[in-house]
């Protein structure tokens, strides 16, 4: 049985033509100079209550944007790309996204994301993650990409649901967060799945 073609991935060292835009974000680097922003929404509890750091000081949110800001190129397996998400007409920062890519073998990745509650309603999130799976399926031809959440964050599964995505896996009980132990839910999707909504969207118009 012949194995299937495999789109090459692109050559490395990657890097995004950014900023990458969608119709109303522009997703970029993340800067030292975002501190303010970002740590407006990390040191929220009920921002990071499904999550598994925070709520951060101000001294952990330095650290994490310094770590952020040296996010912005694909070199090997187990690399990330950080990116701030900031809104064209305001030139405000909502939030940050992150994508990983696990393995270039199996061309797969992973996305996460993280926004100020003030932002919410506005979709703009599912904007923002829906450019990280065009990344990931039309840029690096991965064939997988999923993302992992809290079984408790049903806000966070609903906006993957809206991607497309899959969910494929509820592990009971599997992490111990804040004292308690909780579930982890997998949603994923494919590069066909990807593809065939594309066609989709496209017929729509």
């Amino acid at each position: 049985m012949p194995t299937p073609s495999a789109s090459p991935t692109p050559p490395l060292p990657y890097t995004p033509h950014y900023p990458i835009r969608t119709e109303r974000l522009d997703l970029r680097p993340v800067h030292t100079d975002d501190f303010d922003a970002i740590h407006a929404y990390q040191r929220r509890p009920e921002v990071c209550r499904y999550l598994y750091w925070g709520p951060f000081d101000e001294a952990e949110s330095r650290a994490s944007v310094a770590a952020k800001t040296a996010r912005t190129t694909l070199r090997a397996e187990g690399d990330i790309l950080q990116l701030a998400v900031v809104v064209r007409e305001t030139g405000q920062l909502v939030g940050d996204l992150t994508f990983v890519w696990t393995s270039r073998e199996h061309r797969q990745g992973g996305i996460g994301y993280v926004f100020h509650p003030d932002a919410a309603g506005r979709g703009y999130a599912t904007e923002a993650s829906r450019a990280l799976l065009k990344l990931g399926f039309e840029d690096l031809h991965l064939h997988r990409i999923q993302a992992e959440l809290d079984g408790r964050n049903t806000a966070s599964a609903r906006l993957l649901e809206r991607l497309g995505m899959r969910r494929e896996a509820h592990l009971r009980e599997n992490e111990f967060l804040d004292g308690t132990w909780s579930d982890e839910v997998v949603y994923a999707m494919l590069a066909r799945e990807w593809r065939e909504g594309q066609d989709t969207t496209s017929a729509l118009r």
